[in-house]
């Protein structure tokens, strides 16, 4: 059984106004567990920033109730908030004249006091978060040298000195190339591992958050909140309704999604593996259905070597690539 840090009961969010409240979701029922890497997914301005304000107490709730280690979070102090709960946010980090380690260390403010000194105990700690995420050569560097990337490692490394159950993260990703994206993102399944932390973000970065989130919590206006892990989610439809729109298409064969080509012909695919999607996706390209099932006398047959087209009215022919057999249907 997983241990569930935070309890959600009928949570409605949104902001206070003197007449009437903007609400923005409502009958939020859910648990975030610890030790898991929960991302949150949605369109631009459906409410996902507004959530993780919410539940991070930097926004009140409209109604209902949050439980963090079951205790309302009302009733938190904000010292002991801060002894609770971690925030990255969005903004990127535009500090001159301070070195990654220093920065680090501002994660221990809850604890240090009016006059931010750090005690030996505070410098273990500040060492032991920058040894998690594995920036022990970075540490010296002043923050303005960093990469976006390298700058988000080390926004990371002082939440996880500010030694909080929980920590909350606003679209860590952004402004960050593929590889950083990925980077970072193992980097969050590693840590909610290894320490056994909440570690919940918002995100846009759909597919990477499928392949390595332990859960997902959809938001749509429509729907509210879905939350599940991606195989379920993938399984029961709720991620093919949730991106049916046009020219995205949820592959629930593969787990990924896909652009919407219009196809005028289709042909018989024979073969697997790692061939056999290739031809599939090219040929989808150039309008073609390719496929095991596909009602076609033509088809084309994947060997070790070559690839064999068997076309109507033309010989069989063998073609050594996907760019060579591509030409056979561009001509037609």
């Amino acid at each position: 059984m997983k241990e569930h840090s935070i309890h959600i009961d009928d949570l409605a969010i949104g902001y206070r106004a003197r007449n009437n409240d903007n609400l923005v979701a409502e009958h939020i029922t859910a648990d975030i567990f610890s030790g898991e890497l929960t991302c949150l997914l949605g369109a631009n301005g459906v409410g996902k920033s507004t959530l993780l304000r919410t539940l991070s107490a930097f926004q009140p709730k409209l109604s209902g109730q949050i439980f963090l280690r079951e205790k309302e979070i009302d009733s938190f102090t904000e010292k002991e908030l801060s002894n609770l709960i971690a925030v990255v946010l969005t903004e990127k980090c535009e500090i001159k004249n301070m070195t990654a380690r220093e920065l680090i260390g501002l994660g221990r403010s809850p604890y240090t006091g009016f006059w931010g000194k750090l005690s030996k105990e505070d410098y273990k700690i500040v060492d032991y978060a920058i040894s998690l995420v594995r920036i022990e050569n970075l540490s010296s560097r002043s923050i303005d040298t960093l990469s976006d990337g390298e700058r988000q490692k080390v926004m990371i490394a002082k939440a996880l000195a500010q030694e909080t159950p929980v920590i909350f993260l606003d679209e860590p990703t952004a402004f960050l190339d593929f590889p950083s994206k990925v980077e970072i993102m193992q980097l969050l399944h590693r840590l909610s591992r290894a320490t056994g932390k909440i570690i919940f973000l918002s995100t846009h970065d759909l597919e990477l958050a499928l392949q390595i989130a332990d859960r997902i919590w959809l938001m749509d206006k429509q729907s509210g909140v879905r939350i599940g892990v991606p195989e379920d989610l993938s399984l029961d439809g709720s991620l093919s309704n949730f991106f049916a729109r046009k020219g995205i298409i949820f592959d629930q064969n593969t787990g990924l999604f896909r652009i919407e080509n219009n196809t005028n012909r289709q042909i018989k695919l024979i073969g697997h593996g790692r061939k056999y999607t290739m031809i599939r996706k090219a040929l989808l390209r150039n309008g073609v259905l390719a496929s095991r099932d596909a009602q076609s006398e033509e088809y084309i047959q994947i060997e070790d070597e070559s690839y064999l087209l068997c076309l109507s009215g033309k010989q069989p022919v063998p073609v050594g690539t996907i760019d060579e057999m591509l030409t056979y249907f561009v001509e037609q």
